[in-house]
């Protein structure tokens, strides 16, 4: 499950519905600019923005009372509306060598990504996750840090890296991501997300990063 996490980069994680971010705000009509191999029209961007809007279920006081889960399994059930989301979140980056997906939800986004741009797939786990030698970046929540980790021969210096999550809440998950890429040499060529919260702030954590989202509520 997720639901939005109290000063940190992303959502909370859970047991039993992988797959939904969570945010307690009403939605507002914001469509992101997409990536592409070819990056497609405001037209094409606005109509997938609605059709990913209502894919996405809206669960009240879940899983407590005051927030509104935004569960994302209905989009990943429907076979079009989950090629598109791949495809806009692939379109318009130029040459990329290596898509980060951040745990969990994450994995189930980029690896498709990756796929779509013949590049490889590079998991971001938590700390203790991965089982070779590993940089680790911590971050801070609202109520103490989170670490995550990426092996440290993931990345080549020089590479393109991609980072791919399903939602971007407070910014601290997807900066430290960053940060791992950075420190392995490789360059960032940006962030893409399903769904920004973006209530919540979050691109202001990325600094000059290239940030698009399909949706933003």
């Amino acid at each position: 499950m997720a639901a939005s996490g109290p000063g940190d980069g992303r959502v909370m994680d859970g047991a039993g519905t992988a797959g939904g971010v969570g945010g307690s705000s009403p939605q507002a009509s914001a469509a992101g600019g997409v990536g592409g191999r070819e990056a497609s029209s405001p037209q094409a961007s606005a109509a997938l923005a609605e059709q990913i809007r209502g894919l996405i279920r809206d669960v009240p006081d879940y899983p407590q009372q005051g927030i509104l889960f935004k569960d994302i399994t209905p989009l990943l059930a429907d076979p079009g509306a989950f090629a598109a989301v791949i495809d806009a979140l692939a379109a318009g980056h130029g040459p990329i060598d290596k898509v980060a997906g951040i745990e969990a939800r994450g994995f189930i986004l980029a690896a498709p990504v990756a796929c779509r741009l013949s590049a490889g797939f590079v998991p971001v786990r938590k700390q203790g996750k991965l089982p070779a030698a590993t940089y680790a970046q911590t971050y801070q929540l609202e109520y103490g840090t989170a670490t995550i980790e990426v092996h440290q021969d993931a990345f080549a210096p020089g590479d393109r890296v991609l980072v791919v999550d399903d939602v971007l809440a407070t910014g601290g998950t997807a900066r430290a991501t960053a940060d791992l890429v950075r420190r392995s040499g490789a360059q960032v060529a940006g962030v893409v997300i399903l769904l920004e919260l973006a209530f919540l702030g979050g691109r202001s954590a990325l600094g000059d990063l290239e940030v698009r989202a399909l949706l933003a509520v």
